[in-house]
């Protein structure tokens, strides 16, 4: 079957866009091609009032068999480097652009395979919902699928990293853009800096916060 056998998940999303009515609903999402070969649907985690939402690309091989985001290697990078700048994961909603794993098979193991542009954009009514439903005051984009789900394809996460970006209309105050904490594991002799860069970019994002908090 072909994009064109599809309708997006527009059509899958509940009536009541509430947290546990989009986790309801989302096993059933058959709005790409991508819940035949995945083991599981992997939705949104974390406080649920958020202010800070971060946007990764797809579950990993980890989550997809665990149900979670960002519970595998790329989450324990994630983790730390949060850790790092005074963040737990339960202050902060975790989610991904696409809500399946996509992979091809290499002998026993689940090879990743970035998502196309076209299931970035049959699985966008999904991530739209949570950001209206947690309304956080910014979003993290983790990697350029997740920064060309909110502002097209033509991001580039080097053009734009590090810095207090436009936000996409009515989803949010601003946007920070960095890495996925997958590259990091990727770097080999460039490991520490770009973990470094990373930790950067998530202190960008939480000074955005305490500027606006009130004193």
């Amino acid at each position: 079957m072909s994009s064109a056998d599809y309708s997006g998940a527009g059509a899958f999303l509940p009536p009541r866009r509430t947290i546990p009515a989009l986790v309801k609903a989302l096993p059933g999402c058959r709005g790409c091609d991508l819940y035949h070969d995945a083991t599981q649907a992997v939705f949104g985690e974390g406080a649920r009032d958020a202010a800070l939402v971060l946007v990764g690309e797809q579950p990993g091989d980890v989550e997809d068999r665990e149900g979670e985001p960002f519970v595998g290697p790329a989450g324990r990078v994630l983790d730390r480097a949060l850790e790092e700048i005074g963040l737990a994961r339960g202050d902060v909603w975790l989610t991904n652009a696409v809500k399946h794993f996509r992979f091809h098979q290499k002998g026993k193991r689940r090879m990743h395979e970035g998502p196309s542009r076209w299931h970035v954009a049959a699985c966008e009514p999904w991530l739209l919902a949570e950001l209206d439903t947690v309304q956080p005051q910014g979003i993290v984009t983790l990697g350029a699928v997740a920064g060309q789900s909110l502002y097209g394809p033509a991001f580039r996460v080097g053009a734009s990293r590090g810095r207090v970006l436009d936000p996409p209309e009515g989803r949010t105050e601003w946007v920070v853009a960095t890495i996925h904490p997958s590259a990091v594991l990727r770097g080999k002799e460039r490991r520490e800096e770009l973990y470094a860069g990373l930790v950067a970019d998530l202190r960008t994002a939480l000074a955005a916060v305490d500027r606006a908090a009130p004193h």
